[in-house]
């Protein structure tokens, strides 16, 4: 996964602007960075999630495919 962090300092203005004071709302958007900054994926990472899993389950699809036409052949 990449690494990417949210907006910060929009976070921060959106909680100021919900009735946070300042330093509260710097602190929770620190905190939630510190906490999900890493942990974060994006659409991009998911996008290559699919394809690496599509391509596994399609190897695996022909393995099986490949075992049971061994195994009619043998029988």
């Amino acid at each position: 996964m990449s690494s990417t962090s949210f907006d910060t300092l929009k976070l921060s203005r959106r909680l100021e602007a919900v009735g946070f004071t300042r330093k509260q709302a710097t602190g929770m958007a620190e905190a939630l960075n510190d906490t999900l900054g890493d942990e974060l994926a994006t659409k991009r990472d998911l996008r290559e999630l699919e394809y690496r899993l599509t391509i596994r389950l399609g190897g695996m699809l022909a393995v099986a495919v490949a075992v049971i036409a061994a195994l009619v052949k043998l029988l």
